[in-house]
């Protein structure tokens, strides 16, 4: 992933929400995520998404992440995911609090 993001935040009720989201997406989570533009996507978490430092279009500096989706079935399938385009997560197992 490169230093800029579309979005990033600096105020504490924008990143309490992605600290939050990413609880919500621990390894190898099976998930179903809505996202803000009004599209779904499915599959398993490869690694847990974790806060990193971005620059903005303004080169305003703030925190984002990106999680990365696989599915089992395609192994040439991936899909990067910037936490804040996530309106919902949905779990289809039970892999949430199952890692520290």
């Amino acid at each position: 992933m490169g230093k800029f993001a579309e979005h990033v935040y600096t105020d504490p009720a924008g990143i309490g929400r992605l600290e939050a989201l990413v609880e919500e997406l621990p390894t190898n989570a099976h998930v179903v995520l809505s996202l803000t533009d009004g599209s779904v996507c499915d599959g398993v978490v490869s690694v847990r998404p974790s806060m990193q430092q971005f620059l903005d279009e303004a080169h305003k500096e703030g925190v984002n992440a990106v999680v990365r989706l696989e599915r089992p079935d395609a192994p040439d399938w991936t899909r990067s995911i910037w936490l804040d385009e996530i309106r919902e997560v949905t779990h289809l197992d039970s892999t949430l609090g199952s890692e520290s």
